[in-house]
């Protein structure tokens, strides 16, 4: 197999990834490619200010920013007056229809994303917005809104009253992080953590078409880690993501925080430390380890905790600048994959400051397990030259594709053991500011990668915020 990379330099062009000579009959799957197939402007002042070295309208770690459902995409973001805004276009369409709702955002922090999900139950589109480690915002539409987007108005008619609650249901005065995950039979869950960062818990609440009601905590916070540095009885579980594979499995890969900083070797660093699994196969009320063995229970008094054995795939100590809340995605056989990075040791055993340090030295790996249950890691050998995420995207061949920070996107085949990265495509006049976010619910619907992100600017000067479209291998 011969591998060529071609680099797009105009806005709409064809970039391949590993591939076959010309003329030559294909005899397995295709490698992975991309084809940027359109550029839409979502909007052309959205709200710009970077915090946490990152920006409100591009955190990858958003479930979801961007989405797909029955023919028509969405997205949400907030604009240059502040107020939250909510879009949708029909699939291929060129511009979108906007519903700003009544709600602006309320202080200057990238955590207060807007997430959306979809109850299928019901129809319903729902939003949680605006919280760091304080109360929420929640709105939700009509019933049926998606099931019939061609013939209903998209106007704010649409949508209920801004809400402190979930229909009621308070959850936590201490929420960030809502990720919506739709269950296989058509409920929605809700994802979040409760506390603060270094002392918080993982929570489920769950949405059943009419109720929502809440499942509980399923981390501990408690517990003794213990470094070659010194000790620390308190931290949260950052989750990479969690998932429902084809099957009905609840996947979720994470890293453990610290709270005190005496288990790293310089306070420069991030006291990030180890990537672990676990999963679930009853919609989220008990957690097992890779070896299948009963770690934790939902709402339980025995929580998934930093001292239980069996958890750790990968094992690194907090002095090289791990990363929180990557990116993970399941295969078509169910198998877990996930992005993680941080500073390699061939650049030095101790990171004096997380953010310059990950810039200049950092670098992203693939992590996954095969039908075994042993874990495979590869570095992509691709600089990051950011401190910021990187999104994982598997196509229907399980060829995988790493969107890094600025846009860019590198590629590996199945075919190779997902040992072939290479760039495929390196942002070329996209302007991006770094982390973006991706649309994961299309690339199964229709093989097209959608990637919103935002332009550079500088202080607090708004820049537009687009959305760019690849096709994948067909």
């Amino acid at each position: 197999m011969r591998r060529r990379t071609v680099l797009a330099t105009a806005l709409l062009g064809s970039v391949a990834g590993p591939g076959l000579a010309a003329g030559t009959a294909r005899a397995a799957a295709p490698g992975p490619s991309v084809t940027l197939t359109g550029n839409t402007q979502l909007d052309a002042q959205a709200v710009f200010f970077v915090s946490y070295d990152g920006l409100v309208n591009n955190n990858s770690f958003q479930k979801n920013g961007l989405l797909t459902y029955k023919g028509y995409q969405y997205a949400v973001w907030y604009t240059t007056d502040r107020s939250a805004v909510v879009a949708r276009r029909a699939l291929g369409a060129t511009t979108w229809s906007k519903v700003t709702l009544p709600h602006k955002l309320k202080s200057s922090d990238s955590h207060n994303v807007i997430s959306m999900g979809v109850s299928r139950t019901d129809g319903r589109l729902h939003l949680n917005m605006d919280s760091h480690s304080d109360g929420f915002f929640y709105v939700k539409s009509v019933a049926g809104l998606l099931d019939n987007a061609a013939s209903t108005a998209w106007t704010p008619a649409v949508f209920g009253a801004v809400q402190t609650t979930l229909d009621g249901l308070a959850l936590t005065t201490q929420f960030t992080y809502p990720q919506f995950i739709p269950t296989p039979e058509g409920r929605l869950q809700l994802s979040y953590r409760a506390g603060v960062s270094g002392n918080g818990r993982n929570a489920l609440a769950e949405y059943d078409g009419s109720t929502w009601t809440a499942l509980g905590e399923w981390s501990s916070s408690t517990g003794t880690y213990t470094s070659e540095h010194g000790s620390s009885t308190l931290r949260n579980m950052y989750l990479h993501g969690i998932d429902y594979d084809r099957a009905g499995r609840l996947h979720s890969f994470f890293t453990w925080r610290e709270q005190s900083g005496s288990v790293m070797c310089s306070a420069g660093g991030i006291t990030n430390h180890d990537t672990g699994y676990v999963y679930s196969t009853d919609r989220g009320r008990t957690w097992r380890n890779n070896a299948g063995t009963l770690v934790g229970t939902t709402g339980g008094s025995d929580k998934v905790a930093v001292t239980d054995v069996g958890l750790v795939v990968d094992a690194l100590n907090p002095d090289h600048s791990l990363m929180n809340q990557e990116s993970q995605a399941t295969d078509s056989a169910g198998l877990p994959h996930a992005i993680i990075s941080y500073v390699p040791g061939r650049f030095g055993q101790c990171t004096t400051n997380y953010v310059t340090d990950r810039t200049a030295n950092g670098r992203a790996f693939h992590v996954r397990r095969n039908s075994a249950g042993t874990w495979t890691k590869t570095e992509i050998p691709i600089a990051l030259n950011s401190s910021q995420r990187t999104r994982l995207v598997l196509d229907k061949y399980d060829n995988a594709y790493a969107v890094l920070p600025f846009g860019r996107i590198a590629g590996a085949s199945k075919a190779s053991g997902h040992t072939d990265w290479a760039l495929l495509y390196d942002g070329g006049g996209l302007n991006a500011f770094g982390e973006v976010v991706i649309d994961e619910t299309r690339v199964p619907q229709d093989g097209i990668l959608s990637v919103m992100y935002q332009e550079k600017s500088s202080g607090t000067t708004p820049s537009p915020l687009r959305v760019v479209d690849f096709r994948l291998p067909a």
